[in-house]
């Protein structure tokens, strides 16, 4: 306990002190593929100032600062005391979705998101409710996205939080009353255009990007003033044709590099998650994603970099003038992002000290660049990669692996790191404590064979990939095989020697985001539905709550009234939950079920999380309706392009919405036809796909999804827990 003169003088300091379908073929190489080896490393460990208690201390951007390290210089939690920890408070989330938000905390009040763009400001010492603004973003409209009705986050500037909603629209609220200030639509609505990603604040002018490359939009992010929502910049990643239009981008270095009529299919290259800004510079970087289609072959007639594809770009954040790009994937076509997480850092790097950019983005190899100029300081494989045997540091290009071009040879490639990624969206941080980039990572690959024949649709994602040689037979043993052969892990990785320190293995892939505290911890949720906390310098696991499900998200560190909080949004969900089948439900533990919550913990703190009081459901046994072995073989390929992304690959439900085989509907096909045809449930976002499919269609897929109801019956996989 604190005396009057010992909460005074924190009082005083803190006053004084300014804060700042993945898929069984592909699983099954990546069983072969896949080795790991014991890493020795001599790490040179340097010290950082931390804060062991004050008062009040903030969460206020997204990723901390505006370098992004996610690294709290508080240590009243520490490795010494952390098993301690106990649930303070939780606050429960609405949408049933994945929840993928950085909460912020402010002068004591946390603003948050949650799934479908709702808005929380909450009392971050006791979870009490203040405001909710729900932006009212129709359902329908998940169907414009890949990867769920996910949000990461909000911005705060100048009493104002600032959200972009899943349909698009840029929004300022009162951070006090949570009352609109303004919205402004920031991209083509008849176009599959979404917004998951938190903005960024700086000087006034608020950043956004947004999603949509595998469903033939065109990417670009945006500045817009902070006060009014008036757009100031916008730098298009990918050139446009003849009648679309140019923003501040160097459109003559990008066009360069495309072939064909690249513009009528979009291109692709959405910035749809990562920033980072430096301030001594007034450098905004920014990632951008993959190209529309995957296969470059049908993109830009199989030729060309397609700048700005995977690329990093630094501009100037007051112009969007450009300054420089780094292309981690010259050409991709696996959907290899660069819209992983950034990190600037300041590193002694043989005898200098450079000030850096790193990035682990999904195809492998950890990048470490000059922040200032762009140039390759080294690149180094975090996890098995088999598309490049390395990147030549003279020219800073992947040497790539000719039988992984799948768009050449016109055969299956099974290529590792898969286009899950080697690492996702999900944060890392980097400690100024211990030197170490702490990564969530996976193993996983992918069988991909071109589809050059494929055509456009506006309904169904549009990659160029034929994705049904890697559906899950049926076949147990190869199942096995497949989750067995995909893993995560967090990595402690030394960015400077770059090798691996540590490792802390994980049942599967597709774990949540990291925290590294100046308490010698470092922060990780599970997908297995578990909140974890291990040593800095070792690894050791020295603290496990379980949250009742998995967890996606980063947690953050604040303190409020003398009190440190660990606070995570948990809440299984996103694009592998959504597609990946029995790879996820592995993943997860066997049997996920989403219950979206803020979880936040202090020391000594008791409350508990409501008993679970699991409901089983049994599949209904359709084996005696008859299939046509015609129909089931036709309604497969179009259910992969059309329904697997939503309910999975095999029809086997990730957790996140309805597993299929289990729909009464399928028992007639009048009622399926009303929903898949006539759009019944629209509201509940299952739009309808009267525009490309007919009712022989529709009648095909229910004959497939039958079919694996038929399968799932015959091995006795019927039992699933209730949502």
């Amino acid at each position: 306990m604190l005396n009057i003169m010992q909460r005074n003088l924190i009082k005083l300091i803190s006053i004084l002190t300014i804060r700042i379908p993945i898929y069984v073929l592909g699983y099954i190489c990546a069983l072969l593929l896949i080795s790991c080896s014991d890493r020795e490393v001599d790490h040179a460990v340097p010290t950082t100032p931390a804060i062991e208690i004050i008062a009040n201390s903030d969460w206020p951007v997204h990723g901390l600062d505006h370098g992004e390290q996610r690294f709290s210089p508080l240590r009243a939690i520490n490795r010494d005391n952390v098993a301690k920890l106990g649930l303070a408070w939780f606050f429960d989330l609405p949408g049933g979705r994945g929840q993928e938000a950085t909460p912020l905390v402010v002068d004591g009040v946390m603003y948050t998101t949650s799934a479908w763009s709702h808005v929380f400001a909450l009392d971050a010492a006791t979870g009490e409710e203040l405001w909710h603004f729900d932006p009212q973003v129709a359902k329908a409209t998940a169907a414009k996205g890949c990867c769920d009705a996910v949000n990461r986050g909000a911005a705060y500037s100048e009493n104002k939080v600032f959200v972009g909603t899943l349909d698009g629209q840029l929004i300022a609220l009162n951070a006090e009353s949570g009352k609109l200030i303004w919205s402004t639509t920031t991209v083509d609505q008849t176009k599959q255009y979404t917004i998951t990603g938190a903005p960024r604040v700086i000087d006034s002018k608020v950043f956004i990007g947004n999603g949509g490359a595998e469903f033939g939009v065109r990417g670009y992010i945006s500045a817009y003033d902070a006060r009014t929502g008036e757009l100031l910049w916008r730098f298009y990643t990918v050139p446009g044709g003849p009648n679309d239009p140019t923003g501040v981008e160097p459109h003559e270095l990008s066009s360069k590099t495309w072939y064909g009529s690249w513009w009528k299919l979009g291109g692709g290259g959405t910035v749809w998650d990562s920033m980072a800004y430096d301030k001594d510079t007034n450098t905004l970087y920014f990632g951008v994603g993959n190209g529309s289609p995957w296969n470059p072959n049908i993109r830009s007639a199989g030729k060309g970099d397609n700048l700005f594809l995977s690329s990093i770009v630094a501009v100037d954040a007051t112009s969007g003038e450009y300054r420089w790009h780094y292309q981690t994937t010259p050409g991709e076509g696996w959907d290899y992002t660069a819209t992983q997480h950034m990190v600037l850092a300041d590193l002694e790097i043989d005898g200098q000290i450079r000030n850096v950019l790193l990035q682990a983005p999904k195809n492998g190899f950890f990048y470490v660049l000059d922040r200032h100029t762009g140039e390759l300081i080294s690149a180094e494989p975090y996890v098995r990669v088999t598309w490049a045997s390395k990147i030549d540091i003279e020219t800073g290009r992947p040497v790539v692996n000719p039988q992984a071009e799948y768009w050449k040879t016109g055969q299956v490639a099974a290529v590792a790191p898969a286009w899950t990624g080697g690492h996702n969206w999900h944060p890392m941080s980097y400690s100024t404590s211990t030197g170490l980039v702490y990564l969530p990572a996976q193993e996983t690959a992918f069988p991909y064979l071109g589809d050059d024949k494929q055509t456009y649709s506006s309904i169904a994602t549009n990659l160029g990939v034929d994705v049904s040689a890697a559906s899950f037979p049926d076949n147990q043993i190869m199942i096995a095989l497949a989750q067995q052969s995909t893993t995560g892990m967090l990595l402690a990785w030394d960015p400077i020697q770059q090798k691996e320190v540590w490792r802390a293995q994980h049942r599967g892939a597709w774990n949540g985001g990291v925290l590294a505290t100046a308490g010698g911890l470092v922060f990780q949720g599970s997908a297995a539905g578990f909140f974890n906390a291990y040593d800095a310098d070792t690894g050791a696991e020295l603290w496990q709550v379980s949250a009742q499900t998995g967890i996606v998200a980063a947690p953050i560190s604040f303190a409020v009234n003398g009190d440190q909080y660990i606070s995570v949004s948990a809440g299984w969900g996103g694009i592998f939950a959504l597609v990946s089948g029995p790879i996820g439900l592995n993943a997860a533990g066997g049997d996920p079920v989403n219950r979206s919550r803020i979880l936040t913990f202090k020391l000594g703190a008791q409350r508990t999380l409501p008993a679970i009081t699991e409901k089983q459901r049994t599949m209904p046994d359709l084996t005696s309706i008859e299939i046509d072995a015609a129909s089931v073989q036709a309604g497969f390929r179009i259910y992969d392009r059309y329904c697997g992304a939503c309910h999975g690959a095999g029809a086997i439900g990730g957790g996140v919405v309805a597993d299929l085989r289990y729909s009464s509907a399928l028992y007639s096909d009048t009622a399926w036809q009303k929903i898949v045809i006539d759009g019944a449930l629209q509201a509940n976002g299952m739009i309808s796909f009267a525009a490309e499919l007919s009712g022989d269609d529709a009648e095909s897929i229910r004959h497939y999804v039958i079919g694996r109801n038929h399968y799932a019956n015959k091995i006795g996989a019927t039992k699933r827990l209730s949502h």
